[in-house]
Order: C-alpha cells, then structure tokens, then sequence
C-alpha cells in the first residue's frame, strides 16, 4: 500500500484504521453481489437498490426493506437509484475499494454510533469522503430510549436498581478520565450511551449540519448535511468544571469558566437551536434540550456561574457587569451595543438581574442603560447595581433558566 491511501476498516465494533487522508483501501467484496441481487428481489424497496448502485451487506437491505417507516424516511432524502449512495451494515465487515473523496454523494450507517469506538475521528473521515452538501444517515440509542427499555424489560424495583448500575456503567464511567480506559478495555466502545446533545454536538464539530431526525423503533436516526470542514476538537471536556469561549474587553477571547449544566459537544448546537427554538422570555433558548436535569438545578439557584469568580479573581471580567456572550449571541446584538460592550470588561452580575428583561430588546436596552451610567459614573453604579441585584435574587427569586 502506497503512503497516499487510507485504509478503513469497520468490523463488527465499527474500529476505525487510519494509515492517511487521501483515500480508502479495502478487501474486495465480489462474492457477496450474488447475495445482494437476491436479498433485494423479493421487496420493492430493495428492488431499488441493486449492489451496481449501492455498496451494503444484505442485513442492511433487510433492516431497510422490513420497516416501512425507516424506509420512508430514507427516500425523503437519498435517491435509492443513484450510484453515488455508500450504505454499511452493522453485523459483519465492510469492504470498501478505492473508497475516496468525491466518489460518493451519501453514505447511509445503520450501525448504532453508540457501538463506533472513535466517534469523531468517524465522522471526520465520512467528511473527507463526501463532497460538500453530501449526506449521512446514522442511527442512535438515546437516554430516553435505554432506560425505557431496561424499565420495561425487568420488573419493578429490579429495574430501577439494574438502571441505576446502567447508568453508572454505560453513562459516567466514559466520562471520567480515571475510569473510562477501563471502560474502552472492557466494552471497546460498544453500547455506551449518549444523549441527543452530544450526538448533535460532535457531529457538528465534525462538519455536519443536521437536517431531520426520526424516532423509528427505539432508535433516533438522522440525517447531517456536509457543510465545511472539521473543526479537530483535540481537548473534548466531560468534566463537571468547564471553561468556554466567551468575548471579553477588546473583542478578545476569554475561558470563562462554568460548572457543566448542558451535555457534552453542546457549545457546537447554539446556532442550530437558536433557529430551531428560538428565544423564550430573559433571552434564554426556549425548549433547550441540550441541558441536562442536573443542569436544570445548578442554573435555578445560580450554581454553575460560581466558578466565575476564578475569572474576576484573574482580573478578567469584573464582579459587575455585562454578561460574557458566545460569538452567537453576540452576533444577535445591536451592532452599536457590540462596540460599546467590548470598550469594557463583562461581569459577574449582570445588570440582567437588575431590570429582569423579558425579551431580547429589552435585555439590550438594559445592558445600554447601565453602559452609560457606567461611563459617567463606574464605582457608583456597580455598587447600586449589586445591591440592587442581590436584592432581587433574594426577595424576588430572579434565577437563570
């Protein structure tokens, strides 16, 4: 094998081998076109599909052609004719021949991504593969969906405690830098849990942008969009302690951080759920499903902003005023408003807490009100603005959502 070709291996745990990023080498997969024309002839879905358009193993035809609303939703989206479709099977290996970028428009996996060892290195090299605005098909097991089924597999009080130990395996030893080499060596990756905030997250980390989802049979599929290259998030956090980017004085970049409240990869969704959901009332994202129930908890008392002070005690951000944004929700502001924030340091308090502003007008006149009171007046106005917004954080319950 020459140094310009890569080769992909994806067996039964769906390992990934990487030898270079320019193309992909594998097996040969002539014995199995016989079996391909049979399994197909028997259904109309399959019938589409014959092995000259499509590079599968026949389980994956008949997970196709047996579920009628799993095949629906592939043909919203994948012309089952076409010669450019990649479609991969999860119970034997799949043999790829000179697999490289441009010779397919999708690529269909009907392997759970719970089972794939390296997720993002996965999906990075599906990017490579597909040409832009290119498709992916993946299928998922969420939270939801496994607990539902070991609740209702066991009975009552069994359950709850086989869950309790399924949570603790499948959901936080992964996480946990101390535990999780044990968990690889154990499990290599197969059925570990994710939720749909992580699942999301990475894939836009990795290029994609998701573009509909269905709940088929306990399973969440999906379909992403190649948008633009990989970002190679190298530093991924899980932890409970987590810092973000957030812009400060100068338009400079700052590590603000936060006690985890949202799911892993989250940071990558705002945009993608900010068109989706929108703003509810005190510019929060409405329905965000990227926060966890714990998060939830953390947010409602304050919690997750403590680690904060970390960032006032560097003299980065001061104890009072305006909120450190993402790139996203500073690109929603006023473009006067964005100058006139970056002139200062954001704070710990916001003047948010002050007002209590409904919408997101309302939150930028607030934050314009205190700037200028603060150009005239800096000491003064911090100090009314933290008494006052203790005072509405005791008495009146201001919280964030």
């Amino acid at each position: 094998m020459n140094k310009s070709t890569i080769t992909l291996l994806i067996k039964n745990n769906q390992d990934l081998i990487f030898k270079s990023k320019n193309s992909f080498v594998i097996g040969k997969q002539k014995q199995k076109e016989k079996q391909l024309n049979n399994s197909f002839s028997s259904n109309s879905v399959k019938s589409q599909l014959t092995w000259k358009s499509w590079y599968l193993c026949p389980d994956t035809s008949t997970e196709i052609g047996n579920n009628p609303k799993l095949s629906n939703f592939i043909k919203l989206y994948f012309d089952l004719s076409s010669k450019g479709n990649y479609l991969s099977s999860s119970s034997d290996q799949i043999n790829l021949e000179k697999l490289s970028y441009g010779k397919f428009s999708s690529i269909l996996n009907l392997k759970k991504v719970n089972d794939i060892r390296y997720i993002n290195k996965f999906f990075e090299t599906v990017n490579t593969i597909l040409p832009n605005s290119g498709l992916y098909l993946g299928k998922l097991t969420t939270y939801p969906y496994r607990r539902k089924a070991i609740l209702k597999k066991y009975p009552p009080v069994f359950n709850k405690i086989i869950y309790f130990f399924d949570y603790i395996f499948s959901r936080l030893l992964p996480k946990i830098p101390i535990s999780k080499k044990i968990y690889y060596f154990l499990t290599r990756g197969k059925g570990r849990v994710m939720s749909r905030a992580e699942m999301y997250g990475r894939l836009y980390s990795c290029g994609f942008e998701v573009i509909d989802e269905r709940s088929i049979n306990q399973f969440l599929f999906f379909v992403a969009k190649k948008v633009r290259e990989p970002y190679y998030d190298k530093t991924p956090t899980y932890g409970p302690l987590i810092s973000l980017d957030r812009i400060g004085k100068n338009g400079k970049i700052l590590k603000v951080y936060k006690l985890r409240t949202m799911h892993p990869f989250s940071e990558y969704l705002q945009e993608y759920i900010y068109n989706r959901n929108k703003l509810q009332e005190g510019g929060k994202i409405k329905n965000d499903f990227r926060i966890s129930p714990v998060g939830r908890v953390l947010r409602k008392f304050w919690l997750d902003e403590i680690p904060m002070l970390i960032n006032v005690f560097k003299g980065e951000i001061k104890l009072v005023g305006v909120r450190p944004l993402s790139k996203h929700f500073y690109s929603l502001y006023d473009k006067d408003l964005q100058q006139k924030r970056i002139k200062y340091k954001p704070g710990f308090i916001p003047p948010f807490y002050v007002d209590l502003p409904k919408t997101m007008n309302e939150i930028m006149e607030s934050e314009r009100k205190y700037l200028d009171l603060y150009d005239k007046s800096p000491i003064i106005t911090d100090v009314k603005y933290f008494f006052m917004a203790f005072k509405n954080v005791l008495f009146k319950g201001a919280r964030s959502k």
